[in-house]
């Protein structure tokens, strides 16, 4: 168990998630995923948890671990054509991964996703939290537009709102 983590997640309250990422910042990234999701046949879900709590912090839960179970749980993983991307941000460490579904992921690979993180990561440093937000939504749009053009009759699938945990 790493002391310093611990006692930075036990830090991280719900008013500093709520200062990082303001209302304004919120609708700026809904308003982000619903353009996105309009020019591609994926579905985006973008997630905040300010810290992890009780025994996923002390097993050491990392945040690749963490976003893939959030994946799981919030049925990213469970779309018509296999093209759900989380973007899971977990404040506490600063740390910003991406889980995508199976059809998407073989056509573009885990190097794309790690740049577009730590693009995120870098605003995050400077706490530009809701521009570093949009401008990696921008990306990730990029990226799966260029494999999954719009669909005949595309249905929106998962919710486009945020999630703050």
């Amino acid at each position: 168990m790493d002391l310093a983590r611990l006692l930075h997640h036990l830090a991280t309250t719900s008013a500093r998630v709520r200062r990082a990422f303001p209302a304004s910042a919120l609708r700026s990234i809904e308003q982000a995923i619903a353009a996105s999701e309009a020019t591609h046949a994926g579905e985006l879900r973008f997630v905040v948890e300010g810290a992890l709590d009780g025994l996923p912090l002390l097993r050491g839960q990392t945040a690749r671990e963490r976003a893939i179970e959030l994946f799981a749980r919030l049925h990213v993983w469970d779309t018509e054509h296999n093209t759900g991307v989380l973007i899971y941000v977990l404040l506490a460490d600063r740390r910003v991964e991406i889980v995508a579904d199976r059809g998407i992921h073989a056509r573009a690979g885990a190097e794309a996703w790690s740049a577009i993180c730590r693009g995120m990561e870098a605003h995050f440093g400077a706490g530009d939290f809701g521009r570093g937000a949009v401008q990696g939504i921008e990306a990730v749009t990029q990226l799966v537009t260029r494999h999954f053009p719009p669909a005949p009759g595309d249905r929106n699938e998962l919710p486009d709102a945020p999630l703050l945990l």
